[in-house]
């Protein structure tokens, strides 16, 4: 087996420390006990991680945040499995263009989104709901989720199926004890992707939200269009830790190699 030569890890590593830098200063900053963004070179303080326990509006942002990823996540999912098995083992007139209707919000800006579907929910009276926002996020992850179960479904062997069946088994046994392990990867995949573009959304939900359903983009977008101080940073960095942490939990628990790539032999 070759080794990566010496002009190569070079490039790995200049990589690896271009795509790490913003995050390592975002951190650095949010420990600062000044009262402007600064790096802190008069001491670390937790100054601004305190503010925002004092900020309510920004812990109600994050919950809202967080239950509208895990309902949009879910819905998506659960109209991709059955769309992607669709798609991927039968023929049949309009195939092509069905997929390319579940696919399309990925061609459109989130801009025109969110200004149609401020127009559209008005008119049905849904603008400002927690529905019309859960529904607009739907639509718009919808193609990360069908993107990465149909690739898990395309190339799938049915020959464990076919036998499942030919001693007597129900399509639901079938599906449920034999096809559904099998895509747990990109079932896994999907919603974890889904569930982060769902809870990183800000073009298209400032259209969408309302007062009663920021999310924490929109909150934390509106802070920074008032006044700039290191408030920001120290969510942002809070955000990162906890993302690390229940990643290395996740992994001690069951395997990030297993959960998105699958189970070994």
């Amino acid at each position: 087996m070759s080794k990566n030569g010496p002009i190569a890890l070079i490039f790995h590593t200049a990589f690896i420390v271009f795509m790490l830098a913003p995050l390592v200063v975002v951190c650095l900053v949010a420990f600062t006990s000044k009262g402007y963004i600064s790096m802190p070179t008069e001491g670390f303080s937790l100054r601004w991680f305190r503010a925002i326990l004092e900020n309510p509006d920004f812990i109600d942002a994050f919950l809202m945040s967080l239950y509208l990823a895990i309902v949009s996540a879910s819905i998506a999912l659960a109209i991709s499995v059955p769309a992607s098995l669709a798609i991927a083992r039968h023929r049949f007139p309009g195939r092509a263009a069905f997929t390319a209707f579940f696919l399309s919000p990925l061609m459109i800006p989130h801009v025109v989104l969110g200004v149609s579907f401020l127009r559209f929910f008005t008119e049905v009276g849904l603008s400002g709901t927690f529905i019309g926002l859960a529904l607009s996020h739907v639509i718009i992850i919808m193609p990360y989720a069908l993107r990465l179960v149909l690739a898990s479904v395309t190339g799938l062997s049915r020959d464990a199926e076919s036998a499942a069946v030919s001693l007597g088994a129900s399509n639901w046994t079938v599906f449920r004890r034999i096809t559904l392990p099998l895509i747990v990867p990109g079932i896994a995949g999907g919603w974890v992707l889904a569930f982060i573009t769902s809870f990183d959304e800000l073009t298209m939900t400032v259209f969408v939200a309302s007062p009663s359903t920021i999310t924490l983009p929109v909150r934390m977008y509106n802070h920074i269009t008032e006044t700039i101080d290191p408030l920001i940073a120290s969510l942002s960095a809070a955000l990162i830790f906890v993302t690390v942490i229940f990643m290395v939990i996740l992994d001690r628990l069951y395997g990030l190699d297993k959960l998105l790539v699958g189970r070994g032999n």
